[in-house]
């Protein structure tokens, strides 16, 4: 289990291993975009009591990424929680990078954006789709069968990524 810091007492986090986050139901932006990076992300479920996300956290060992200083106040809470001040996804995402020097480019496009599933190489198994040099490079989620190919948008959201990285400390 890797040590947790008191979210709300150190500003700059920095945990031992690869961190693992859920994000509450208000940043799901925010958590796209960490699958995006590579990183396991799971979403808080819609409408979800706050103590049912932050169990999630806790029995999981994940951070939990929330806007919403309730969750600060339960037993756990401060120790599972990092409490983003910002409410716009641009300050959020380089507050959390200061915070966690989180690197936007870990392991970027090997998660599925939709369900958080570590993609495969190639097409779909049993699928007519075949790859083109148009399409080359294609993954595959095994969990939700959706096709993914380096294509233009991919070059703009790695340029994203590199962005999101200037916030690092080092």
């Amino acid at each position: 289990m890797p040590l947790k810091a008191n979210a709300v007492e150190s500003p700059s986090l920095c945990p031992l291993a690869i961190p693992r986050f859920v994000c509450d139901e208000m940043l799901k932006g925010l958590g796209e975009w960490l699958r995006v990076a590579g990183y396991d992300t799971r979403m808080a479920i819609s409408g979800s009591e706050d103590r049912r996300v932050l169990a999630m956290a806790v029995e999981e060992d994940r951070w939990l990424i929330t806007c919403d200083r309730e969750l600060l106040c339960h037993r756990r809470g401060p120790e599972y929680t990092i409490l983003l001040e910002s409410d716009n996804l641009k300050d959020q995402i380089r507050e959390l990078t200061w915070r966690l020097n989180l690197d936007w480019l870990f392991a970027p496009f090997s998660r599925c954006k939709r369900c958080n599933t570590l993609l495969e190489k190639g097409a779909l198994p049993y699928s007519n789709e075949q790859p083109d040099p148009g399409r080359a490079m294609m993954r595959h989620c095994p969990n939700c069968r959706q096709s993914f190919w380096q294509g233009s948008h991919v070059r703009r959201m790695r340029g994203r990524l590199q962005a999101f990285n200037q916030s690092r400390r080092c």
